[in-house]
């Protein structure tokens, strides 16, 4: 073969060398890219802020009221047959579950029927055997109570009417840090031991 053929050659398996080890590092980067570990958001999404309501004690209270510990914040109703009562109870036995840490967390009940819910309504209803102790019942004005459901992205709605009607509501339970801003929502089905690990884990983070 001609030099100049066989210089040709040699270059072009050189090139065509240089082009797989390339490739080839490229792909193996890929892959080690692909499978590490994700990097996610330290952004909190968009839930909670600012209320104005009155506790079961006839008191005016604002967000601040989360400040300082761990809140545990749900919305509902006094006349619930089901979700609420069944919820309350299984938020009793999910302190329970955490034990000494169960000093560090409270109930925060907000209804969503202003109507039929009035401070005093709110403070006999919580203080009903089988539920938590030292649950903060809040109503208000029916602008206050949808203005504070919107800051939770809660939904609720008025089904019905005369004195029988009811309220659909969701069932989401928030849990809020000590500096009153969202961390994470628990199930209403999740049930209190699996809930208590839940809150456990967020609390190691803070």
């Amino acid at each position: 073969m001609p030099r100049r053929s066989i210089l040709l050659f040699a270059g072009f398996c050189i090139a065509l060398a240089i082009g797989v080890a390339t490739a080839t590092v490229l792909t193996v980067r890929d892959r080690e890219e692909s499978t590490a570990a994700p990097v996610t958001s330290t952004g909190q999404p968009s839930v909670g802020g600012p209320f104005q309501l009155v506790d079961q004690d006839g008191r005016t209270v604002d967000q601040t009221l989360l400040n300082g510990k761990w809140s545990l914040v749900f919305f509902g109703f006094t006349y619930c047959p089901d979700f609420c009562p069944t919820t309350l109870a299984a938020l009793e036995a999910t302190k329970k579950q955490l034990g000494a840490r169960a000093d560090d967390v409270q109930i925060v009940f907000i209804s969503v029927d202003p109507a039929r819910d009035t401070p005093q309504s709110l403070k006999d209803y919580l203080s009903s055997d089988g539920f938590p102790t030292g649950v903060v019942g809040l109503t208000g004005s029916e602008a206050q109570v949808k203005a504070a459901a919107d800051a939770y992205r809660a939904y609720f709605q008025k089904v019905g009417e005369g004195e029988g009607y009811t309220m659909n509501h969701s069932l989401t339970v928030y849990l809020m840090g000590p500096d009153g801003k969202f961390r994470t929502a628990l199930a209403h089905d999740l049930g209190p031991e699996r809930a208590a690990q839940l809150i456990e884990r967020t609390m190691a983070r803070g």
